[in-house]
């Protein structure tokens, strides 16, 4: 954006950096990231949500997608959402290794995002045609806290804010700042877009090169920094002063999570070095490490979703293995099994540093 003196926004936005790089150094490390950071890659679609208002925890989700759903239908609602938020991530990740980020991915993730939830009669895949409006129950459009650009106008913003995501600023985690805002005060669809806002900013980074993929997690800071996440956004006009104020807030969340995703993702990396030692002596078992990928790939589960490929262990094998680590305390059992149910088995470590 011309016109902004970032002088005082100079050290935050070396520490942004810096943070971030050693992020991405890393991931680069990680073994197999898809498989050791996916839950916390559905930790970051259960806090996104919670943005929101739902209240499924990460647990929540694991446990649906092993057979055991929430008791309240509400709850059962909120883990859809998060469930939509995580595969429209993974549908982005797989369309931006092959083109570059365009607003028919973006309808395309927001279809994703609203399918079978909260919203999904509001215009679901498309821009807004109607004037829309941010406040309470009941409230008009006087009342407002926040009035988006008549919908007239939203195909023309949307396309200068494409422009600007691919124009190559000097630092591009400013340009990642402005970005988000806009996409936020623009408000393209009638519901949803603030999802679609915090998933923007892992692909972002992953397209810059400011990331090996698309892996950053900013929901968590977001979550506990809400009124001033939303204050930021809402005091935004005109004013250089107000842009430089969103971008300090916007570098210093940056920041503070690369910073925490790195501590995360090495302990992450920790944990399945030691969990690694415990399940080969354990087991003494070629299929050893195979079976603590399908852990980690999927923190809860019963023995039918295990799948090792061809040549894997037989059924009754896998079930020793299974039984050897519920006794070895690696595995916990969170529903026995009775008659047609199966017993869902979960590794209670994992589980609890992606509740954290």
């Amino acid at each position: 954006m011309k016109g902004l003196d970032l002088s005082s926004a100079l050290r935050l936005i070396v520490q942004a950096n810096s943070a971030l790089a050693l992020f991405k150094g890393v991931l680069i490390g990680v073994p197999n990231p898809d498989v050791m950071l996916s839950p916390l890659a559905m930790q970051e679609a259960v806090l996104s949500s919670r943005i929101e208002g739902t209240q499924a925890t990460v647990g929540d989700v694991f446990r649906y997608e092993a057979g055991e759903a929430p008791a309240q239908e509400s709850r059962r609602n909120d883990v859809f959402e998060i469930i939509n938020y995580r595969k429209a991530l993974q549908v982005a990740r797989a369309e931006l290794e092959t083109r570059p980020f365009t607003l028919n991915l973006l309808k395309r993730l927001h279809e994703i995002l609203l399918d079978s939830v909260r919203g999904r009669n509001k215009a679901r895949g498309q821009f807004r045609t109607v004037q829309n409006w941010i406040g309470g129950t009941g409230t008009t459009m006087e009342q407002a806290q926040f009035v988006p650009p008549e919908p007239a106008r939203v195909p023309e913003l949307l396309g200068n804010w494409e422009s600007y995501y691919h124009h190559d600023e000097v630092d591009a985690l400013v340009q990642l700042a402005i970005v988000h805002a806009q996409f936020e005060i623009i408000h393209p669809f009638l519901d949803g877009n603030g999802r679609l806002g915090r998933i923007l900013v892992p692909l972002f980074l992953h397209e810059k090169g400011l990331l090996s993929s698309p892996v950053f997690y900013i929901s968590t800071y977001l979550e506990e920094h809400r009124a001033a996440y939303i204050e930021s956004l809402r005091q935004l006009d005109n004013s250089p002063e107000s842009w430089i104020r969103w971008i300090e807030f916007f570098l210093g969340a940056i920041k503070v999570q690369a910073q925490r995703n790195t501590e995360t993702a090495m302990a992450v990396m920790q944990l399945y070095a030691t969990l690694k030692e415990r399940v080969i002596e354990c087991t003494r078992s070629q299929y050893a490490v195979p079976l603590l990928d399908q852990f980690f790939h999927r923190p809860v589960f019963t023995s039918t979703q295990i799948d090792l490929g061809p040549g894997g262990p037989t059924y009754a094998r896998l079930s020793k293995m299974l039984l050897i680590l519920r006794e070895a305390g690696i595995l916990q059992v969170i529903r026995e099994g009775s008659g047609r149910r199966p017993q869902i088995l979960s590794l209670h470590e994992l589980v609890t540093m992606c509740e954290a």
